[in-house]
């Protein structure tokens, strides 16, 4: 949590991973974090990094998509950028490397930073991504699709997912999980914002 704290705010600063950021963003640019989460959560797994992020005087904007297709996901993404007062650090967290990917070319938007997320390039989607796995590479328990509509599988789900996170978190965040459409993983990007935009992979 706090090492991606860090991360976004060192891109947001313009600086690298190792660079102080102990100063207020007061003393920087006006930048708008704007977090976008992935598949089987919604934005309040983004809790912790928004309290870091917020005390060092960020001013942050957290996405709620509804993880239902990628156009409906690209769109509340740019209502969310749209929100925002000042330039636009956008990051994304698994799927939502997706989102931020095709929404990351908005005006407003200056930086990208992928937080163990997807990058894809032109023409690629979460199911190409996902299509053949390197031997030996985990695999998530992904249970079989209820009404077109995917969700991972509770007994497993905090080693998969959530394990660098308190007991109690992860047991919520297994138990509130977000359904998602299967029609999301098929969307595939147009033009990849990290190829003209500062983006930085963690």
């Amino acid at each position: 949590m706090r090492k991606a704290a860090a991360t976004i705010a060192s891109l947001s600063l313009g600086a690298g991973p190792g660079s102080a950021l102990g100063e207020m963003a007061s003393d920087h640019p006006a930048k708008t974090i704007v977090l976008v989460h992935g598949g089987f959560v919604d934005g309040s797994g983004w809790s912790g990094v928004h309290r870091i992020l917020a005390e060092r005087g960020y001013e942050v904007v957290v996405v709620q998509n509804p993880t239902t297709s990628l156009a409906d996901d690209v769109a509340v993404t740019k209502r969310a950028i749209a929100s925002a007062s000042g330039e636009v650090v956008l990051v994304g967290h698994p799927y939502g490397g997706v989102v931020i990917t095709e929404a990351g070319r908005e005006s407003k938007v200056k930086s990208l930073v992928y937080i163990a997320a997807f990058a894809p390039d032109q023409g690629e989607s979460v199911s190409s991504l996902i299509a053949n796995p390197q031997p030996g590479v985990p695999v998530p328990p992904i249970l079989p699709p209820v009404d077109g509509f995917l969700q991972l599988d509770r007994t497993k789900f905090v080693h998969s997912f959530a394990a660098d996170v308190s007991p109690d978190v992860a047991r919520f965040m297994a138990d509130s999980q977000v359904p998602w459409e299967v029609f999301a993983l098929e969307g595939k990007v147009t033009q990849p914002a990290w190829k003209t935009k500062p983006s930085l992979v963690d």
